[in-house]
């Protein structure tokens, strides 16, 4: 069943599979199902799950196994998604917090399961909305949230203890979650009830997205200091989301967008560990975020792939030996590069096609993209139709009947084979990097190797040659887009699409001033200069001095800006 020239070829028994079988068989009758009618369209009654024949002898099916067993190449639980199906997790953001408020209250009414957070520009880059450098962004492509009591409009009237949220958002992530703690507290919320997704991953910024506010040593401690208050005080919530999103977006291919996620997953795992922490507590802690792109069987055996890679990484590594402290949880987002602005309702398809990879994949959330995004953000309509996507997905299809429905598949056992030991080849130049001085970063050697990565332009410089080579093909014709290099012709016009007034520039900047003339300026003073303090001592956690800042409404250009007395700025290489 499964080409095993680039892995173990161990051979699976007969004996080996009834008895995993008989394992998985007990896990499922033992596991929570929905109610819900799991047959076929015409009425045909499907098992929960397909594999061997009785009897068979498979090559290599170990590396396949049961769903909600090592190596989880076919998903983390027995159920699939007959135990719960997937979260949709619309991301959102846009103009100041009211608006974005009322958006997140359309999509909570119309069926999300859940809410992600688009920040503006400046607030990406730890700005104030009245900033020199924030002119003409603000609210463009996400939320402003300048303060906490921009983050209490955000969700007001949707109570937090009870609704999960992600935050896409890096460089001032940590001043951003605190932000977000004090507007808990101010709905009378316990914050150690809080669950959700704070993003974090500041390595990606290096690598691909380019917003950062500090050197990589500064954001590494700010990171530590935010795993080690999490798993102390908010044990549910997630605070390190890795991203592969963003690298896939910049240009890199799928076998790179596999490799470098969890290269710097593994970097954030050593962090922990060099903290003192238990593997097996923070590790539950860490979840991914994918790129969901259009080469359909591809994007499966990638995800299929990290799970697999992840958990053996975690068990023989770095010692995880609890089954959550080996999973791999991970939020996708369909690929906002595949969108067109030529005939963009074509984006409705392309978007349908990636999100049933992700599904088919095992995705745990999901957001597909707007036919619009490529020109715009969403207007209420096109968000609608990319809610509706995944509903008709999860109501109408069947693809939550069966467990892992296309594991065993010659062709997608080689896809994930093959996408693993790319990714195993990478890690191993990546560690290489790391001690070719013969000196390793304390943290650990995949820790190094990325530093050394970072600052040598290596990831840089790949990405741009996978992007250069994929243009090509697209000029030569090699590869198609429609609407683009081929079936150029349409009929469609032109869509509507919003536009943020730069009324809500002004408007907040009016309400920011507003703020300052009203809070408690000694206050602020004191919480700002009690931060820099710490800041010069490596063993402050800095997470409860910030959140004494937000407490105090002070601004996150001024938090970060206090951080940054201390920590300076950085500057990329040039490598072009």
């Amino acid at each position: 069943m499964v080409n095993t020239t680039n892995g173990p070829t161990d051979d699976a028994g007969a004996a080996e599979i009834r008895a995993g079988r008989e394992r998985w068989q007990r896990r499922y009758d033992t596991a929570r199902k929905r109610e819900a009618d799991f047959t076929s369209l015409s009425g045909r009654t499907l098992e929960p799950l397909y594999g061997p024949r009785p009897g068979a002898e498979v090559p290599g099916f170990e590396r396949i196994g049961w769903p909600g067993e090592y190596p989880y190449t076919r998903g983390l639980y027995p159920t699939g998604y007959r135990g719960r199906a997937w979260t949709i997790r619309q991301f959102a953001g846009f103009g100041n917090a009211r608006q974005t408020n009322e958006r997140y209250k359309m999509i909570l009414a119309s069926g999300g399961g859940g809410l992600s957070v688009a920040f503006d520009m400046p607030t990406l880059m730890g700005y104030d909305s009245d900033s020199p450098m924030s002119l003409g962004e603000v609210g463009h492509c996400g939320v402003a949230i300048d303060s906490a009591a921009d983050m209490e409009l955000l969700f007001d009237d949707i109570p937090l203890g009870k609704t999960t949220t992600s935050m896409t958002v890096s460089g001032p992530a940590v001043p951003v979650f605190c932000m977000y703690l004090v507007a808990a507290e101010r709905q009378g919320t316990d914050i150690s009830t809080l669950d959700g997704t704070l993003q974090t991953d500041i390595f990606k910024e290096y690598i691909a997205q380019k917003e950062w506010l500090y050197p990589p040593e500064p954001q590494l401690r700010l990171i530590g200091d935010l795993m080690e208050y999490c798993a102390e005080n908010i044990p549910a919530y997630k605070p390190l989301s890795v991203s592969g999103y963003h690298i896939r977006e910049a240009g890199a291919t799928a076998a790179q967008e596999l490799a470098y996620t969890l290269a710097d997953g593994f970097g954030y795992v050593e962090l922990g560990l060099s903290r003192g922490l238990d593997v097996n507590q923070f590790a539950p802690g860490l979840s991914f975020f994918f790129d969901a792109h259009i080469d359909f069987f591809e994007e499966i055996a990638k995800f299929r792939a990290a799970r697999r890679i992840w958990a053996r990484w975690m068990r023989d590594v770095y010692g995880a030996t609890e089954e959550r402290a080996q999973w791999l949880r991970f939020h996708t987002q369909t690929a906002g590069v595949s969108l067109t602005a030529q005939q963009p309702y074509n984006n409705v398809v392309r978007t349908s096609v990636e999100a049933l990879s992700a599904i088919l994949g095992g995705t745990n959330s999901l957001h597909t993209n707007a036919l619009d995004e490529t020109l715009a953000l969403p207007t209420e309509q096109s968000a609608e139709i990319a809610l509706r996507t995944q509903q008709v997905l999860m109501e109408e299809t069947g693809v939550v009947n069966v467990a892992d429905p296309l594991g065993g598949s010659w062709y997608l056992e080689a896809l994930t084979d093959e996408l693993e030991a790319e990714a195993e080849r990478i890690f191993t130049h990546i560690r290489h990097l790391g001690g070719g001085d013969g000196v390793e970063h304390p943290i650990g050697p995949m820790t190094s190797g990325i530093l050394a990565g970072i600052d040598n332009g290596y990831f840089s410089s790949e990405i741009a040659e996978s992007a250069f080579q994929y243009q090509q093909a697209l000029e030569k014709g090699d590869k198609k887009i429609v609407g683009v290099n081929c079936h150029t012709s349409t009929v469609s016009g032109e869509l509507d699409i919003l536009k943020i007034s730069h009324e809500v520039e002004h408007e907040q900047k009016r309400v920011l001033s507003d703020r300052r003339g009203r809070r408690d300026a000694a206050a602020v003073d004191r919480t700002l200069a009690r931060l820099l303090e710490g800041t010069r001592d490596p063993e402050a956690n800095l997470v409860p001095l910030i959140i004494e800042a937000a407490r105090a409404e002070a601004t996150l250009g001024e938090i970060c800006a206090a951080m940054g007395e201390e920590f300076g700025t950085y500057t990329e290489v040039p490598q072009f």
